[in-house]
């Protein structure tokens, strides 16, 4: 093996490895095949992936044993309410599968079908998969949490539990208990994350490394196919689409 390539190789391992991203000017060497093999190997070493998408290269992690894995504890204190639970963490990764495939025609597409969504949008999709479990009978809903591991009933409870603001109200922050500031809470996070970006007002689209990691990863059933199924499959099979999941109407 050539030492010029493992040299080479080591070096962006050392700057993905200190920034979890740069740029492919700044990485000639990676379209080496010696040194992407080797940069691959590093990176396989610490449970990540190396995702090449537009103008950069990124350092994904796989696995919760990645020192990249952001804990639940990262997640709450970083970018949650202080009056956070685990039940707004695991609902704000529930938003982030639903506004994903808002892009991919509920994931039956390898390639985006839209190119943005309005906030209101998502989370009006977002209230119908919601609804859709909502009508599934509590028997069969407590046989789905045990099979995929994930308290359904309390994520329904907890989303039900915000106030319904009224779309007249305009600013919603961390500190108003309402489901478009968690929805806004979840955007700051897609944003700081490098998934979404902004392209107009109260609009958001799809970056190219969210694309990468959706066609790589999201489909797997390690990782989301088995949320895909409940609220694609179930709640689809159970919704009705002139109901609204509402405690009363806006």
């Amino acid at each position: 093996m050539n030492e010029k390539n493992v040299m080479e190789a080591f070096k962006l391992f050392s700057q993905l490895n200190a920034n979890g991203q740069m740029l492919k000017q700044e990485a000639k060497h990676y379209m080496d095949d010696e040194v992407r093999g080797l940069l691959m190997e590093f990176a396989n070493e610490i449970d990540c992936r190396i995702i090449s998408a537009g103008d950069s290269i990124y350092l994904v992690p796989l696995t919760i044993h990645s020192r990249y894995h952001l804990t639940n504890r990262e997640i709450k204190r970083d970018y949650l309410p202080s009056r956070a639970t685990n039940m707004d963490m695991y609902l704000m990764y529930l938003a982030i599968i639903v506004c994903i495939g808002e892009f991919y025609d509920s994931y039956q597409s390898q390639e985006p079908t839209r190119e943005f969504i309005s906030m209101h949008l998502w989370m009006d999709s977002f209230n119908e998969r919601l609804l859709g479990l909502r009508q599934i009978d509590e028997e069969t809903l407590i046989a789905l949490e045990k099979e995929y591991e994930y308290n359904w009933i309390g994520l329904l409870n907890h989303w039900e539990s915000m106030d319904i603001i009224k779309e007249t109200v305009k600013k919603q922050t961390a500190r108003t208990n309402s489901r478009m500031s968690f929805m806004q809470i979840t955007k700051e996070f897609m944003l700081d994350q490098g998934l979404v970006e902004e392209c107009g007002y109260e609009e958001i689209t799809l970056t190219e490394k969210a694309k990468v990691i959706t066609q790589r990863f999201f489909m797997d059933y390690e990782y989301n196919r088995g949320i895909l199924e409940v609220i694609y499959q179930f709640a689809k099979e159970s919704v009705s689409s002139d109901t609204k999941l509402t405690k009363g109407e806006d």
